[in-house]
């Protein structure tokens, strides 16, 4: 079992890594900001600041390759933790 198989997706019983695979296969760029997002922010909260970087990271690339309003935010997040300019 991955270290994110356990984790549960927003409740709804289906696992973080299984979320990830269906937003991937349906191209679902604005499904995968949500998700790399909260990843990303879970791990910051839980002191993983590296893994939580790396997933705002492809939050931050989804959202820019979507044209996504979320670009701004993410990109302030990154920033804030030296991963950013």
């Amino acid at each position: 079992m991955t270290r994110f198989a356990a984790e549960k997706d927003e409740g709804r019983g289906v696992s973080e890594d299984a979320a990830f695979l269906a937003a991937h296969s349906a191209g679902d760029n604005r499904r995968l900001v949500e998700l790399y997002r909260a990843a990303g922010l879970s791990r910051i909260d839980s002191g993983d600041i590296d893994a939580g970087c790396f997933f705002l990271t492809q939050a931050y690339v989804f959202s820019l390759e979507a044209g996504l309003r979320d670009s701004a935010e993410l990109h302030g997040l990154l920033a804030a933790r030296g991963r950013e300019e």
